[in-house]
């Protein structure tokens, strides 16, 4: 019986990853009562690998929703280059806004009036951020006439009426009909200086950007009225330029500062936010390479657990190698064995790390319903929703990673076993 398996063999040996290989690599990954540690360790690799593929995924995932919805949040309300008066006062915002406006690449250009002031109301008070806005132009900024939540924006610059947050009506308890009160320190000049100045106005609207701190700040009130209430004569404190494409700032800089036709000073929205988006790509690279110290603990419990099923296997290798085994054989043998777990986890955690990403605001509101505790507070991350948005590239980045750490950590058990010698295997198996 021997001697007929032995041609048997050789002939299967000769041939890489033949099904006589395949079909060792699969006895070696059954369960036996006698191997029990071993498959123990090769499950905990399994688990490790799919964990770490997945949580790397949905942390990308979340870490690149975040940006993108800080992005369209704060770019959305505030623009991507702001245009200020460097000479004399912007009087002359309405021409300089239409010539913006007309520009390639410029999808509105919209001069306003800001300054700080503190709103109150018989219920509390709080600090806002007060900006007059011409009436066509705050219902051609999506972000607020596209979530108005209570009242209107019709006859905005007529009416008299102020727009306010969300959450800034929640915590003054207000509603829209109801009454605001503003006051700004910068008010009407006497002979014993300056008074502030209170002015009471009705709330024409309430909108909800999604943004915690814009919902809980932002004031908005007609052009004209602003200026009154913040002592400008006439000029526009800013104009906000939006463009179609919010990466290509560097190219209107110069079209606007030509079509200004006047001494401006410019600054974008990266000038702005550089800080907190830096700290975002930071903690986002930071938290990638700690997830991944995950995956290689787990090739590394791939190494340990072929180590010991070689141990194991020494007199099974040593009798397979007299029959006719070929030390290539033999290597592919376990690299299958071991790459198998890799691979394998690999897709499961690929599989689960996409089910996730999907479904993160679903789970999350499963969660919280749950523990009945909210487990994403706003006023802590700024956004209303978890967010998360899968990139191909990055998704395909960390199963390569996975997959290359997988087959890497089998090469030295593979190696090992290949290079048992068969006559001391018999010998002290």
């Amino acid at each position: 019986m021997s001697d007929a398996a032995t041609p048997k063999a050789g002939r299967f040996a000769r041939l890489p990853f033949a099904p006589f290989e395949w079909m060792l690599a699969g006895r070696y990954l059954r369960t036996r009562r006698r191997e029990g540690f071993v498959s123990v360790i090769a499950l905990f690799s399994f688990l490790g690998i799919m964990l770490g593929v997945a949580v790397l995924i949905i942390v990308l995932s979340v870490m690149n929703g975040f940006r993108r919805d800080l992005l369209d949040k704060i770019v959305g309300i505030n623009g991507h280059i702001f245009v200020a008066a460097m000479d004399k006062p912007l009087t002359d915002y309405a021409e300089v806004s239409e010539r913006l406006s007309n520009l390639y690449g410029v999808k509105r250009a919209i001069p306003m009036v800001e300054g700080q002031a503190f709103s109150s109301s018989p219920y509390a008070g709080s600090g806002v951020l007060v900006r007059g806005v011409r009436g066509e132009d705050i219902r051609r900024i999506p972000s607020i006439a596209d979530n108005v939540r209570q009242g209107t924006l019709e006859n905005f610059e007529t009416g008299g009426g102020v727009a306010i947050g969300r959450r800034l009506a929640e915590n003054l308890s207000l509603q829209a009909g109801d009454s605001i009160t503003l006051i700004s320190p910068r008010g009407a000049q006497t002979p014993f200086g300056t008074t502030p100045r209170i002015k009471t106005y009705p709330v024409a609207a309430v909108f909800e950007i999604g943004m915690s701190e814009f919902d809980a700040s932002f004031v908005y009130m007609p052009i004209a009225e602003a200026q009154s209430f913040f002592n400008r004569d006439g000029d526009a404190t800013v104009i906000e330029v939006f463009l179609d494409d919010a990466d290509r700032v560097d190219e209107a800089r110069s079209a606007i500062d030509m079509a200004a036709e006047r001494p401006v000073l410019l600054t974008d929205w990266r000038q702005r936010n550089r800080t907190f988006f830096s700290a975002l790509e930071v903690e986002r690279n930071v938290m990638f390479l700690i997830l991944t110290l995950i995956v290689l603990v787990a090739a590394l419990n791939i190494i340990s657990g072929l180590i010991m099923l070689v141990k194991d296997k020494s007199s099974d290798i040593a009798i397979l190698r007299t029959m006719g085994a070929t030390r290539g054989a033999i290597m592919r043998v376990f690299l299958m064995t071991g790459a198998s777990i890799g691979i394998v986890g690999t897709l499961a955690g690929f599989a689960l790390g996409l089910l996730v990403s999907l479904n993160i605001e679903s789970i999350r509101q499963g969660l919280s319903r749950l523990l009945n505790t909210n487990l994403f507070p706003a006023e802590l991350y700024f956004l209303s929703r978890l967010p998360a948005e899968v990139n191909g590239q990055e998704v395909a980045n960390v199963v390569t990673l996975a997959l290359t750490l997988s087959l890497l950590a089998t090469l030295y058990p593979s190696w090992r076993a290949a290079r048992l010698d068969p006559v001391q295997a018999l010998r002290y198996g």
